[in-house]
């Protein structure tokens, strides 16, 4: 008697990763090293500028792993960042840093990385990380969250008016930053709003001019700081930092995942990118 046929379980897209390295020799030996884990294919690549603009161009990877630091510079990781950030939106960037400077991690947000890893820890961790920053997490530590959060702080206020008394955001503009707030992708927005997905990028590059930001982690950071009525019941991030660290958050949202419960504890911050 013929048995019935049982369904294959389908085969799980591999996350593609492009990894650039201080110098040729270790973007290989990072390579291989990340290529232990079946969901990633990941490829060295010369750490070069134009070298890696172009593989990010022809390869079109999920994930781009830069050194803070190429070719004899040390600021020419974020650079890098910031091209590749402007000229595809869609590819999530991590900088490798040899240190967790508050400056440094402010800039590295700010040039439109998605995470920031730490040479120190371990290959195990940084898989975790290119998952998660995959899903549209942030990937960084409580301790450098709270200098993104400090920066944010001690800056100008942004402004909520214009000169003439009236709102910069538009109502429709505020609608998208609510749906950001909530944790959102822009598919997800443009469903709930009846709009385009690219009709949602277009009202996000005007969020983020009208607001002087640079990325949806600024536009969240902004809404608990000076819009907290927008999220509801969510008292502040520092509120949502605590609670976390002592109560992991199982569903997405504008919320701090924490994966200890130690301050300096590693979180990513669920906040889709796209």
């Amino acid at each position: 008697m013929a048995q019935p046929a049982v369904p294959l379980p389908q085969k799980m897209d591999r996350i593609k990763v492009l990894a650039a390295e201080s110098t040729r020799m270790n973007s290989q030996l990072l390579a291989e090293s990340l290529a232990q884990d079946c969901h990633l294919d990941v490829m060295g690549i010369e750490p070069k500028q134009a070298s890696i603009l172009a593989a990010v161009a022809q390869r079109q990877p999920h994930v781009v792993l830069i050194s803070s630091s190429l070719e004899d510079s040390g600021t020419q990781g974020f650079d890098l960042a910031r091209q590749i950030s402007a000229t595809s939106p869609g590819t999530r960037i991590i900088l490798l840093m040899d240190n967790s400077h508050p400056t440094s991690v402010v800039q590295a947000f700010r040039c439109g990385a998605h995470g920031i890893f730490s040479r120190t820890e371990s290959s195990k961790s940084l898989a975790k990380c290119i998952h998660s920053v995959h899903q549209g997490q942030v990937w960084a530590n409580s301790a450098e969250l709270r200098y993104v959060i400090e920066a944010l702080r001690t800056s100008e206020p942004m402004r909520l008016l214009d000169s003439g008394g009236e709102a910069i955001l538009s109502k429709r503009e505020q609608d998208v930053v609510r749906c950001v707030a909530e944790g959102l992708s822009n598919r997800e927005i443009a469903s709930c709003l009846g709009l385009t997905e690219h009709t949602v990028k277009n009202y996000l590059f005007r969020i983020f001019d009208k607001l002087g930001v640079s990325s949806r982690v600024e536009v969240v950071l902004y809404v608990f700081r000076f819009r907290k009525e927008w999220v509801g019941a969510s008292a502040s991030i520092h509120g949502s930092v605590a609670k976390t660290v002592t109560k992991p958050v199982t569903k997405p949202g504008p919320k701090l995942l924490a994966h200890a419960a130690k301050p300096a504890s590693r979180m990513s911050l669920a906040v889709p990118l796209a």
